[in-house]
């Protein structure tokens, strides 16, 4: 195998003016929130759309998980934490990324199944098991990638 072919893959490169020094916690948090809103939206918006198109609740939650993840991620590194690329860190992500994943689909399904229970219309039990989901699992990467992943190199 050559050295090409063993490489690790990349994440596309977002362009962001200066990388020059990290961000006060402050403005990191308010990027991080604005950041995931965006992303928010991406996930939502797409768990809607499957789950309209017929898929199950559980595989469409999974989709539109990598979908705002992607999302999220390709701006931080840039925007929030001003991190120069690095295999070492992209691989940290994808493994913070794979227990968020478990954690955030487990969360939508358990939610989404108890929410149903309630008599609650459709949109309400996606909404309310959206949220539960999406802030703990918001919560998990905020201080996971600002304490760990962004400070490797």
């Amino acid at each position: 195998m050559s050295d090409h072919q063993a490489q690790l893959p990349q994440p596309v490169e977002l362009p962001v003016a200066s990388l020059t020094s990290p961000l006060p916690l402050r403005d990191q948090l308010v990027r991080f929130v604005l950041t995931g809103g965006l992303s928010a939206l991406v996930d939502f918006g797409l768990l809607v759309l499957l789950m309209h198109l017929g898929l199950g609740h559980t595989p469409a939650k999974a989709l539109s998980f990598v979908a705002g993840t992607t999302t999220a991620y390709l701006i931080n590194r840039r925007w929030t934490f001003r991190a120069e690329p690095s295999r070492r860190r992209f691989l940290a992500v994808v493994v913070l990324y794979a227990v968020t994943f478990a954690l955030q689909v487990g969360l939508f399904s358990l939610m989404f199944t108890f929410l149903t229970g309630q008599g609650l219309g459709r949109l309400a039990v996606q909404l309310g098991a959206f949220v539960v989901a999406q802030g703990v699992a918001t919560t998990v990467n905020f201080i996971v990638q600002r304490g760990v992943i962004f400070r490797l190199r």
